[in-house]
Order: C-alpha cells, then structure tokens, then sequence
C-alpha cells in the first residue's frame, strides 16, 4: 500500500535528524519537500516535531510492549514506531487504523519487512490501552510526562527549582507561535507612525495596560492582517508581532523582509546593543540581529562575521542592508585589527533555551558538551574584546539555560580581561522601556544580577542570556 506524502516525508526527515547533526525545522523548509501540499507539509511539520518533543513518552509506551532494548531496535523500525505511537497518543483526527498501517508500511519500504510485525503488534497494544488519544502526556508527571532527559530535569531543578523547572518543560511541549519583527523602511517612516510600506498605515494602543506607543515606536494591533496573516501585539516588544493565524513565510511582506521571523528573546538581546559608529556581530548567520543592529544604526559600519562561507554567503542574501559589510572568517581569529564601540558575541551553544522550537536538541546533548562548548565560547569572548575600542561594549549572548555556557563564561573572561567590567543590563533595558520599544513591564523578572535572562515558560519567548562587558 502506498504510504502518504506527510508520512514520508516525515520518516526521512526524523531519519536524517538522527542520522546527522541537521535541525528537522530546517530539513522541513528545505527545496527537497517544497512541492508538498499545504496540508501535507502541515501534517509533516505535526508529526516531526510532536515525535522530536515527546519522544521520552513514546519510547516509554513502546518499551513495555518489546522485549528488547530499544537501543538495539533498527533506526528505521524504532522511528516507525516512534511515528505510529505519536499519532496513535496524540493527535485524534488520525484514524489509528490509518497510522498502524502506514508505520509497517514505511518499514516494508526501508527493507525492514522482517520486522513489520512487530511494528503493527506494538503499535496496536499501544493503541488498544490508550483509546482517548490526546491524553498520555498529561497523565504522566515530571520528569517522564516533560520528556526531557533526567539528568536536565534534575539540573534545572538545582538552578531554578521545581515550578520553574516544570515551567519550562510545559512551554518546551508546546508549538511556539511564530513571531515577526516589523521593520519600519525609514527613519521617516517611524516619526510618522507608519510601517514598512504600508503594513499598517495607522497605529493604535495595543492594550490598555501598556499605554500608547511613543512617537516612533509603531506598535502591531489586535486586528492587523497582512496578505492571509493575523497578527497580534508582541508581548515583550512593541516592534513585535505574534502570528495568530496564517502562513506568514508564504507572504509578500515575508518575501519582501518587511516581516522577519524572530523570536522576542532574540531581538531584545540585539537592542540591548544600543547605538554605536563601529559596531562588529560575531558568529552573524542566519542575521536576524545583525538586521536589527543595522536598522538601529543606520549610520554605522556593521561587520558581521560568519565561519562557513556558505552561510556567510546566505545572509549577505538575507539581509540587505547597505551599512552591513560580511565577513566569512573564524571569530576566535579576526583577520584584521578593529576599534569597535559595539560588538555582538552571539556566541555558538547549547541551546537549552530553544527545545520548543528545535526539540532534537534535548536528545542530543550530553553534560559534557557543556564544557566543551564553554572552551569554544570563551575562545570567541576573548577574541572580540581584544577588538573593543576604549570605553567601547561588548555584549555576550547565548539561547542557553546553562551557567557553563553564561554566568561561568563571563567570569572567566573578566578575570583574564581585568581592563573590562560587567554593567548592569537594567540601564540599557530602562532606556528601551522609556523609549518604548520594550513594552513588558517587569523589568526585574528580566534580571539575573546584572545580566539579562529570560526564561521560556516565565517569559513569553525562548530562553536567553546576555551581559553587557565594558572597557574601562
């Protein structure tokens, strides 16, 4: 029988994410699957990702049915499984007839066929305890019902405790809603309170409680719609907007990079640069910051560095504008001697601040890439003060939860680099709240000491840290 398009493509794609180091969301939007349907790329994207966040919950259900490890199962009959029992447990438009048959299917297809049934007796085991699909995940309590590792569960126990901890986890099973940045096309264009190319040609108060926006801090509405797309207001940033509805990569305003994609977490660690003549953005690809940087310093030399030439050639493709100059080179050795006044280390991580959107990660990582990735951050760091003009600021950033990667960074570097300070980032976040481009109040929930850090689950985003260096 033949297996449909989503399920294929969801097997090769969660085939190649354990296979190699690739991200499903990228594999997902590659030129490879774009002749899918919308309904069938939809499916495929359900399916990725609810296997990727749940996968500890499948692989729980499934072990009590096999005998053997799972370990030593075959790739490609454990991912059947995986695939069947994701739309058996949760998804209940899905037939599970439907879902058992194609799981032994796409086995017989990878030349798998002695282990078919085993597929289909597992899975329907699965099915026959589990009749109300929608429901495994919240019977379970943390850490199995999160589906993370133990040993994260436990070590963000230790940081943040449990509420938080199971704070996190929640926000990482859920599907993020994509969040646009709206870039105003002038400087002209934000004095007069319109957007780019007239997105939206009036701008109202985006909530009471936030009070209006500033003169030149355009805010998105309740009611915007772009091309198909339903916008709401961001709700951390006022130049943010959330996608309530609609596809907004398949829009103009998309196409035409009036609407970026990007997280609020990630543009507010960009505008935590402030202003500067000379400004260096390390480690720059895909350029969602080195975008903003540029825009916020229209008069500025920005050069953006970036290791692999493919993607430094990528974001000269991305990201257009005129004051951005890139460079494909190793951040730990600059190959030229600058004074900058601004420069972004957005250093390369972990990324335990991002599993809603790439879930993957979370079954790769090991404690001791921690470590490694600290060497290879601090590395970079070091590097780019060396670069600093006197008096000038570096700005570190991960999307991290760790400390290895964060607190214990900054640490060593400033005990290497003692012509350098930690400035407190409630000064730069004041600035941005009396200008109104940051429109969440609790300044103080954004606070770790002196650094910036927000928490998925605490904080409407993905999980960033960043703190401001300073040469004395």
């Amino acid at each position: 029988m033949p297996v449909s398009p989503a399920r294929a493509t969801a097997f090769a794609v969660l085939m190649r994410v354990e296979q190699t180091d690739a991200y499903a969301s990228e594999l997902l939007h590659s030129e490879k699957f774009a002749k899918l349907s919308a309904a069938d790329h939809g499916l495929a994207t359900e399916l990725v990702m609810g296997v990727l966040r749940w996968r500890g919950v499948l692989d729980e259900q499934t072990a009590r049915y096999v005998q053997q490890p799972l370990p030593k199962l075959d790739l490609e009959v454990l991912t059947a499984v995986r695939l069947g029992a994701y739309q058996v447990l949760f998804l209940n438009r899905v037939p599970a007839h439907a879902a058992i048959n194609e799981s032994v299917e796409l086995v017989k297809q990878a030349k798998k066929k002695s282990a078919a049934g085993l597929v289909n007796a597992v899975l329907r085991k699965i099915a026959s305890q589990h009749p109300s699909p929608g429901g495994a995940g919240e019977e379970l309590s943390l850490p199995r019902g999160s589906s993370h590792p133990r040993w994260i569960i436990e070590r963000w126990e230790q940081l943040y405790g449990e509420e938080v901890t199971r704070k996190i986890c929640d926000y990482d099973q859920s599907a993020p809603k994509s969040v646009v940045r709206i870039s105003p096309e002038t400087p002209e264009a934000r004095v007069n309170g319109a957007l780019h190319s007239g997105l939206i040609s009036h701008i109202e108060t985006a909530g009471k409680d936030r009070g209006p926006a500033p003169l030149g801090q355009p805010r998105a509405t309740a009611a915007t719609a772009i091309g198909g797309v339903h916008l709401e207001p961001g709700k951390l940033l006022s130049h943010a907007a959330i996608v309530a509805a609609g596809d907004v990569s398949q829009s103009a305003a998309f196409r035409n990079h009036e609407l970026v994609i990007q997280d609020e977490g990630s543009q507010l660690v960009a505008l935590l640069m402030g202003t500067g003549k000379t400004i260096l953005d390390c480690c720059a690809a895909p350029g969602g910051k080195t975008r903003i940087l540029a825009q916020e310093n229209p008069d500025a030399t920005v050069v953006a560095i970036e290791l692999h030439p493919r993607r430094a050639a990528l974001l000269k493709r991305l990201v257009s504008e005129p004051n951005i100059r890139v460079v494909a080179a190793d951040a730990r050795a600059i190959p030229f001697s600058g004074q900058f006044d601004r420069i972004l280390v957005d250093a390369p991580c972990s990324g335990t601040g991002t599993l809603a959107r790439n879930p993957e990660i979370k079954w790769r990582l090991k404690p001791e890439d921690l470590i490694r990735l600290q060497t290879y951050q601090l590395e970079i760091l070091s590097a780019s003060m060396r670069q600093s003009a006197p008096a000038g600021q570096v700005i570190y950033s991960t999307c991290s939860l760790e400390p290895e990667e964060n607190q214990q960074v900054i640490e060593k570097a400033l005990a290497a680099n003692p012509g350098f300070r930690a400035v407190d980032a409630r000064e730069r976040l004041n600035e941005l709240s009396e200008s109104g481009e940051l429109a969440w109040k609790d300044i103080d929930s954004l606070l770790d000491g002196p650094y910036l850090r927000t928490i998925p689950g605490v904080h409407p985003c993905d999980g960033f840290f960043a703190a401001v260096l300073e040469q004395l």
